[in-house]
């Protein structure tokens, strides 16, 4: 009985790619599902490119500050020369204090990717599109007067000229809360909105009664210049407790006596402060890499002691308004990613990270796969060959010690079956072997079905 050998192969009239011919030949698959395997395989290697690509940490970032000359200057200023080491540019934007650097975070149109934000302003705001690293300093509310009496409650600065920030400062926002909490609206003082140098010399020259001021939006030297000034007084927080119970994002400080000008023993007291911490917050979906690398700019600034704080005491993973990003929290508690500890160059360890993260998952999930089908396949083909084995055994054990004519006709149908269902058989080459080795078993068995007498 004719037959043909289906072997399969790469028809020469499909524009099948290379990737798709070895699917053929080593799986056995049709040139339409060999071309979709290899369009699979094609697309999530270009998948894992894109993300290698996309997710390569930016050589500049942008972060909003503060006035010039702020405490919160003074920090970018110091961050930037960190990142400038590791080939990271940090574009400093200054701005008018905390609350401004909010709505930079906040605004779809701003550029910025993190700024510096002090707790407590974004009780009632949507800050779902962003995240802290954490806390990384007390901001104290500094509080001068003139008078030449103590002022025990700032209930007392009732009708009193006060400047309390400019807009767009945390210190105008906590200035006005707690001096509603204390009965004081611009109905029953006179509230304004000098900048902290402006304020500062109308208070020296006594065209104000009180300023508030903090580092968001003052100078170290403004306010070393009001501290050391013999006719104003730095208000003292006898009722800390109370602020900080009331307000929760406030925090407790005690300045120690002769802390500023042991000389002079400036000031003369242990004096208590309030103030929020100040946090790191960036729009969500910044980098991994540069979240570890502003984190480690962070402790260099703001781990070692000072007035305020102790050795190592920030940052720190306080929450408040703002969640703290997954990155933080493993940073905070393995530090940075293991790539960056073995690795010196940051840009290199990136490279290596990224290369891990994109590419690795795919070769784990592949090569399993790869392993895999191969074996499937074969066994599949192996188990339709040996079918047709079976088969052909069991006829010609039954043809064994000689068949009467009509039985022989019918294992002779029987055998022209099995030879048809192995004709249509589609194997891969590799299993050319054991498929003309059954059919040359067919020609065996026909054959001794021809030659044995007949009773």
């Amino acid at each position: 009985m004719a037959s043909i050998l289906v072997i399969m192969d790469i028809p020469k009239t499909a524009p099948h790619s290379r990737l798709a011919a070895v699917l053929t030949e080593t799986f056995g698959f049709g040139p339409a599902l060999a071309s979709i395997a290899a369009l699979f395989i094609i697309a999530v290697f270009f998948l894992a490119v894109v993300w290698f690509i996309r997710s390569a940490p930016p050589r500049t970032i942008t972060l909003s500050s503060g006035p010039p000359g702020s405490t919160l200057q003074r920090y970018a200023e110091s961050y930037q020369k960190i990142l400038a080491a590791y080939g990271v540019t940090l574009q400093i934007l200054p701005s008018a204090g905390s609350q401004a650097n909010l709505q930079q975070l906040e605004s779809a149109e701003s550029h910025v990717d993190i700024g510096f934000v002090q707790s407590g302003l974004a009780q009632n705001g949507n800050v779902s599109g962003l995240v802290s690293l954490g806390s990384i300093a007390y901001q104290p509310l500094w509080v001068f007067y003139r008078s030449p009496a103590r002022i025990i409650r700032l209930s007392e600065l009732g009708g009193k000229k006060i400047a309390v920030g400019p807009p767009g400062s945390g210190t105008r926002v906590l200035a006005l809360a707690l001096l509603q909490a204390n009965g004081i609206t611009d109905t029953s003082a006179t509230l304004q909105n000098q900048d902290a140098e402006a304020a500062a010399a109308d208070l020296l020259a006594g065209k104000l009664d009180a300023v508030f001021l903090m580092g968001d939006s003052a100078s170290i030297q403004t306010l070393r210049t009001l501290i050391r000034s013999p006719e104003i007084q730095l208000y003292n927080f006898v009722q800390a407790d109370a602020y900080v119970r009331r307000f929760s994002y406030l925090n407790k400080m005690t300045l120690p006596e002769g802390s500023i000008d042991l000389g002079k023993n400036l000031p003369a007291e242990n004096m208590a402060l309030v103030g929020p911490t100040v946090e790191l917050v960036a729009r969500k979906g910044l980098n991994p890499a540069l979240s570890d690398l502003l984190l480690e700019a962070a402790q260099e600034v703001h781990g070692k002691p000072s007035l305020l704080q102790k050795q190592g005491e920030f940052p720190a993973p306080l929450e408040h308004e703002f969640k703290i990003s997954e990155d933080a929290r493993r940073y905070y508690k393995s530090g940075k990613n293991i790539t960056h500890r073995i690795i010196g160059s940051f840009w290199l360890a990136s490279f290596v990270n990224r290369t891990l993260v994109a590419f690795l998952p795919v070769l784990i999930v592949l090569i399993p796969a790869l392993r895999f089908f191969p074996n499937a396949y074969r066994w599949r083909i192996r188990m339709k060959l040996y079918h047709h084995y079976r088969r052909l055994l069991r006829l010609e054990r039954e043809a064994a010690g000689g068949v009467t004519h009509e039985r022989e006709e019918d294992l002779l149908r029987r055998l022209n079956e099995i030879e048809d269902g192995v004709s249509r058989l589609k194997v891969p080459a590799s299993f050319a072997d054991q498929y003309y080795a059954l059919r040359g078993y067919i020609m065996f068995v026909r054959a001794r079905l021809k030659s044995p007498a007949r009773t």
